[in-house]
């Protein structure tokens, strides 16, 4: 029982580190992909943390795929991937430690939010992404 408590703990303390490193600060471009889709075509990009041989990256793929369809491709995505070798100081200076994991970022490339890992529905991302319009 008290193992539990404190893995619970130790859990929302590290997820609350995550959401306030999110708080306007500058979204690092330091990969040729996140360099070239952070504020291209004055859009918001959803930053796409992934394992492309991954089950649940491979669901969250398609819904990121499905949502740019619908929303007529009114914001960028930027994969980082877990098979580049370029990719993988990304994976620390956002802070990314689970799979799939998506970062939100303005169209001035400031970080708005930071998901939870897991994968996230196309009605949670739509709302988000409608904040920033």
């Amino acid at each position: 029982m008290r193992r539990s408590i404190v893995t619970i703990w130790s859990t929302a303390l590290l997820m609350m580190a995550g959401f306030a490193f999110a708080a306007g600060t500058s979204a690092p471009t330091n990969t040729p992909e996140l360099k070239r889709v952070i504020g291209a075509n004055s859009k918001a990009t959803l930053i796409f943390f992934q394992n492309p041989n991954g089950g649940p990256c491979k669901i969250q793929k398609e819904v990121l795929d499905r949502l740019q369809s619908d929303r007529k491709g009114n914001f960028n995505i930027a994969a980082v991937s877990t098979l580049r070798q370029e990719d993988q100081k990304a994976f620390y200076d956002y802070g990314i430690r689970s799979l799939p994991s998506l970062v939100l970022v303005d169209k001035s490339g400031k970080i708005a939010r930071v998901f939870a890992p897991g994968i996230q529905n196309s009605e949670t991302l739509t709302a988000a992404l409608d904040v920033l319009k």
